[in-house]
């Protein structure tokens, strides 16, 4: 619908994770340096700020002959799951009773290889703390050259900052947080991605684009539907200038309002 009402090929704000932000390219920077000396380095940030497309790009990585990613990204993580993603990937013929000693060995093959290792586990404040632990404990036995890369919610950071976790805490090399775009970044994020489709930067009227970065409130994921369900309310119109009426027609969607709004519709 919006391909053909604008006349563009590639619809905007899809997606891609070879596209990274400033701050984002910032972090990969640094996790790429920790690689390369033994790091153990955790990445926070709350739902929509980015850090599922920073996950994604190393995880792309992986095509390159120098590295090798490991991506563990189920909820439900336990030790052994990680474990025998990890054989997995490695492409190992093992059992529960060797599985440990055949990582390492396939580790130290990796590096011998000249590849350097990434282990990326997602949704980490999942992660029971013994689950962390006995992970500590098969990473420490790993060759130096490797990463592994928590990524979480703030809450894990507080877990770690227990008395009992220091253990685990103070073998972090590298923490970083991904922070809330401010509106300037939001607006050139939104226009870098119509100039990317080849549409207007007129596209989204004054007032529809200071509503969605008002609405929006710095989270990335936000901003991308908003604009996307936005374009969508437009198309629908055949209208190709997206106005304050459209964005408006998504912020009364039941999923767009705050707890506090829905109980007040309730009780009206």
């Amino acid at each position: 619908m919006i391909n053909a009402v604008w006349g563009i090929s590639h619809p905007p704000f899809q997606r891609e994770p070879n596209e990274l932000l400033d701050q984002q390219q910032e972090l990969l920077h640094f996790i790429n340096i920790h690689a390369h000396q033994g790091g153990f380095c955790v990445v926070l940030g709350q739902p929509g700020v980015g850090k599922t497309v920073l996950r994604e790009h190393i995880e792309r990585m992986d095509s390159h002959r120098e590295y090798a990613v490991v991506s563990c990204s189920r909820t439900l993580h336990t030790y052994r799951q990680i474990a025998w993603q990890l054989a997995d990937a490695f492409k190992l013929d093992t059992t529960e009773k060797t599985i440990e000693k055949d990582l390492i060995e396939a580790a130290y093959a990796q590096v011998k290889a000249r590849k350097t290792l990434y282990v990326l586990i997602d949704e980490a404040h999942l992660l029971e703390i013994g689950v962390l632990r006995k992970l500590r404990l098969l990473f420490e036995r790993f060759p130096k050259k490797h990463n592994l890369v928590l990524f979480g919610q703030p809450e894990l950071l507080h877990t770690l900052s227990l008395s009992a976790n220091q253990d685990i805490k103070s073998r972090i090399t590298f923490s970083a947080t991904l922070k809330p775009l401010n509106d300037e970044d939001l607006q050139t994020y939104i226009v870098n991605e119509l100039e990317r489709a080849k549409m207007g930067i007129n596209t989204f009227d004054e007032g529809a684009m200071t509503l969605i970065i008002r609405s929006a409130e710095g989270n990335l994921r936000l901003c991308r539907n908003l604009c996307l369900a936005s374009l969508i309310e437009a198309a629908r119109e055949t209208q190709k200038v997206v106005s304050i009426t459209h964005v408006n027609h998504v912020l009364v969607q039941p999923h767009w309002r705050s707890h506090e709004q829905l109980i007040k519709q309730q009780a009206t």
